[in-house]
């Protein structure tokens, strides 16, 4: 039997019964589609991760209070509350360690902030004027915190868009800010800057935040000299690894530390947090892929349940074709051709679909998703595959009917 012959026997016997038909490649088309906005979401949040964690700053280790423990990656214990680096420290690391370019402390907490009649809860990060360098930060309006500022203890402080919206109000704009006074911790402010808006890293939205010298911070709201971390922006990706191991030999030893493994400090490289993170997010992609598989799985039985009804339906004329010389390969093949054609135009439709919802949700700021290739490919080939593996059985029992037991058939 030539292919045109076979192909159009398919779309005679599959368009005998519409509503059959269409409802089977239903089937189809909600699995396949399911499967590409699942991968969408996340492959759309590796992306939206890695972003947020690049747009951290560059070329970055951050060295943080507390012993790490290795379990898939760097976990500290009591990170929160261990006070073990201190300015000497960062100081001494900054001019000893020749590949680190830039140097910005850190002391952080969350403290009430109030303007007149408004008030929020938010992080306050007493820093340095090396922060924007360290960071990727750009300011809006006004001036970040300066060394002078740092030098002198000055009140001065610097807020991310969302505290602007909070204290000011949601139609304020960042020059509404400037040099208005606040209140942290019942403590008065001057506003010398607002920053441009960054997004959330993690749990952490970098626009909800406000900025002031670190100095300060430990005078009146930590009161010890003790940071919360130290970030240092390196000269140059090739020299991370050894970066990382020359702030490590030198911090134990400042801190008389024979055994590194009771070490009470981490230094983490950034590439390999998000190493780390991206492989999670991977795995959750795969996991998601495979929840929405089972839909597929589904409508493949649904192809066979169909397939062998139509067996079924027409056994006298699959007696008849073989009565008159049909070879069990030619009735093998026309049967398996119909499924094929099921699967695959239900996974041509799929494929469109799941595009289109994914478009859709990241258009509409639902969701960040990324349609791949590689998705697409896959989920037409595992079309095609759902056709011909739960088509061959009904096409095997089709083609090993005997014909004059087929021509009895009522």
């Amino acid at each position: 039997m030539k292919l045109t012959d076979t192909l159009e026997e398919t779309f005679l016997a599959l368009s005998s019964n519409k509503a059959r038909t269409s409802l089977t490649i239903l089937g189809i088309v909600i699995g396949i589609s399911s499967v590409i906005i699942m991968v969408s979401v996340g492959q759309g949040a590796t992306l939206s991760i890695q972003a947020s964690i690049e747009s951290t700053g560059s070329n970055l280790l951050m060295i943080m209070p507390g012993a790490a423990r290795n379990i898939g990656y760097s976990v500290r214990s009591a990170g929160g509350t261990a006070q073990s680096l201190t300015i000497d420290d960062a100081d001494a690391v900054a001019s000893e360690v020749s590949s680190v370019q830039y140097m910005t402390p850190e002391v952080t907490g969350r403290y009430q902030v109030v303007y007149k009649g408004n008030n929020t809860n938010t992080s306050v990060m007493g820093t340095s004027d090396t922060y924007t360098a360290v960071r990727n930060l750009s300011i809006d309006q006004g001036s970040f915190i300066s060394s002078q500022d740092v030098n002198n203890v000055s009140k001065v402080a610097v807020l991310g868009p969302t505290v602007i919206t909070d204290l000011f109000g949601a139609d304020a704009v960042a020059s509404d800010a400037i040099g208005q006074t606040i209140k942290i911790n019942k403590m008065e402010f001057k506003v010398v800057g607002v920053t441009n808006t960054k997004g959330g890293s993690g749990f952490q939205n970098q626009d909800d935040r406000i900025y002031i010298p670190y100095t300060v911070s430990q005078r009146y709201f930590s009161g010890n000299k003790y940071l919360s971390e130290i970030d240092l922006q390196i000269s140059s990706p090739n020299l991370m690894t050894n970066a990382q191991n020359d702030v490590t030999s030198l911090l134990l030893s400042r801190h008389n530390i024979s055994d590194p493994t009771i070490a009470d400090f981490t230094v983490q490289n950034q590439a390999d947090i998000l190493s780390s993170i991206s492989s999670v997010s991977q795995t959750l992609t795969i996991l998601l892929g495979a929840i929405a598989g089972i839909s597929l799985l589904v409508g493949g039985i649904g192809i066979m349940n169909m397939m062998l009804t139509t067996v079924t339906e027409r056994t006298r004329e699959i007696g008849l074709r073989k009565a008159i010389g049909a070879k069990a390969k030619d009735i093998t093949f026309q049967f398996l051709t119909e499924a094929v054609v099921l699967t695959f135009s239900g996974g041509i439709v799929g494929v469109f679909l799941g595009w289109i919802i994914s478009w859709g949700v990241k258009y509409f700021n639902f969701y960040q998703t990324k349609v791949s290739l590689f998705s697409v490919l896959l989920a037409v080939a595992v079309s095609a595959g759902i056709g011909i593996i739960f088509g061959y059985y009904p096409a095997k029992r089709a083609a090993k009917l005997n014909p004059i037991e087929a021509l009895r058939y009522e």
